[in-house]
């Protein structure tokens, strides 16, 4: 590896803003600071002038090489992670889907198996929980201290498919607190949804938008509402994935207050898009069939705030892409066939510059703590990842915020024939992104290696500072 040196740019932590120079050695940050040359005469100079130098965004959000409704993903852990690159993220971690009555282990070897020769940023894996049995219970020591496993993900949604029922998550958040883990909810009310669809279906309601209307936000805020309360009950951990409205982030920020540890995400999606979306004709509002889905835009409001505020606190992409030919196409004359999920991978980091910092509603520390730093301190790679600091991981990107681009999906590098914000133009745009001190996007071109990238033996929930 390379010593270089980068020059001329201001950097930004969640904590902090500073004229300062990076001096890479070894893959790790080794100096911060002004005339680092005499530390290191031979290292390159990389030229910073009038760009903002960034930790590298960590994704906690992302679904690779994933089977659903009949089909699997179009982004794989190659085309994804390097969608990503080239949007300022280096770093994942994704969901490793879990078989009733097949051990952990399998699925975990079955992930590894997807991103070992192709990921070409770091990455860590959350597990799906799906049922809790003696087996199931005896297995979760091992995958949280020797696989670094330490969040898993239980879903209240999708009746006979995915979801678990309540009493599996309550033993999840059990088993979570003696062990030292995270547990994740994706909070829909599934049983109620699943009833709403079948009226909607038999009432000859087949169309995109009926997606929308058989999951109101009232089921989401529902099922938040009952997953802090059984966490409070289990003096355990939670973090809400995708959160859409107000009647969720009113859920956490009230178990919040009361000292229960809950935490939230949203995903630029809700932020931007709303429910009008989905009644585009010609079945194009399939292209926006995702859950929980876009709300009405009252709702986008309330989300700002709350990360403004710090009611919720990570912004992830949910990225789980499928193509409109031949993918999107399977739920057309059946909304409830559309698979489930958008290309976003590429655009989270500027789409949140762009209309947070861009538009006053984050400011520049808040911006790094919700694209990167607060994942990773709570989901336990700080601080070798989510900061610039003296021993961190060389994860950076140089972004200059005076450049603009127009998302499309004729220039994206997601492997889908769409993208949701088509059309949108963002302010500010990664130059050049660096993973442990080598670059893997330069000057806007691709110039990292499939496989590069390394799994994440990641800590305990609370092995990293987080702060409420």
């Amino acid at each position: 590896m390379s010593a270089k040196l980068i020059r001329g740019g201001t950097i930004v932590t969640a904590a902090d803003i500073c004229q300062a120079d990076v001096l890479i050695e070894n893959g790790v940050v080794a100096a911060i600071g002004e005339k680092l040359e005499r530390l290191a005469p031979q290292a390159e100079i990389v030229d910073a002038e009038g760009c903002y130098v960034f930790p590298g965004g960590v994704d906690p959000h992302t679904h690779l090489d994933m089977p659903f409704g009949g089909t699997i993903t179009a982004d794989d852990f190659e085309t994804g992670t390097i969608a990503a690159a080239y949007g300022g993220t280096t770093t994942i971690v994704d969901f490793c889907l879990t078989d009733k009555g097949k051990p952990l282990s399998s699925a975990i070897l079955a992930w590894h198996e997807k991103a070992r020769a192709k990921a070409v940023i770091d990455y860590g894996f959350h597990l799906m929980i799906g049922e809790i049995t003696d087996d199931v219970l005896a297995e979760l020591p091992a995958v949280i201290n020797e696989e670094g496993i330490t969040s898993f993900k239980v879903f209240m949604a999708y009746k006979n498919v995915l979801q678990a029922d309540d009493g599996t998550l309550y033993r999840t958040l059990l088993s979570a607190k003696e062990h030292g883990a995270l547990v994740m909810v994706h909070a829909e009310n599934g049983d109620v949804i699943d009833y709403l669809i079948k009226q909607a279906l038999a009432e000859g309601h087949t169309e995109p938008i009926y997606h929308a209307l058989t999951r109101p936000s009232v089921l989401e805020g529902e099922a938040t509402g009952r997953a802090v309360r059984l966490t409070g009950l289990a003096d355990s951990q939670l973090y809400v994935v995708h959160v859409t409205c107000e009647e969720a982030v009113r859920q956490i920020a009230d178990g919040r207050l009361e000292g229960l540890r809950i935490w939230g995400e949203t995903c630029p999606q809700y932020l931007l898009l709303d429910i009008t979306c989905l009644e585009k004709p010609d079945f194009e509002g399939a292209k926006y069939v995702w859950s929980p889905p876009l709300r009405p835009r009252e709702h986008q409001e309330a989300l700002w705030n709350a990360l403004k505020n710090g009611q919720l606190q990570t912004v992830g992409s949910d990225q789980c892409s499928f193509n409109f030919k031949g993918q999107k196409e399977l739920g057309a004359g059946d909304f409830s066939k559309i698979p489930n999920g958008g290309p976003i991978i590429e655009d989270r980091f500027s789409l949140l510059y762009s209309e947070g910092v861009g538009k006053g509603r984050l400011t520049l520390n808040q911006f790094v703590d919700v694209i990167s730093t607060r994942a990773a301190k709570l989901f336990g790679i700080f601080p070798q990842k989510g900061t610039i600091a003296v021993g961190s991981d060389a994860d950076i990107v140089i972004f200059d915020p005076a450049a603009k681009r127009t998302i499309s999906a004729e220039t994206h590098h997601m492997n889908v024939d769409y993208n949701p914000f088509e059309g949108i133009e963002v302010s500010g745009v990664p130059v050049s992104v660096l993973s442990r001190g080598e670059f893997i996007i330069r000057d806007r071109s691709f110039v990292g290696q499939p496989g590069s990238g390394r799994f994440l033996h990641r800590g305990k929930y609370g092995s990293t500072a987080e702060s409420r």
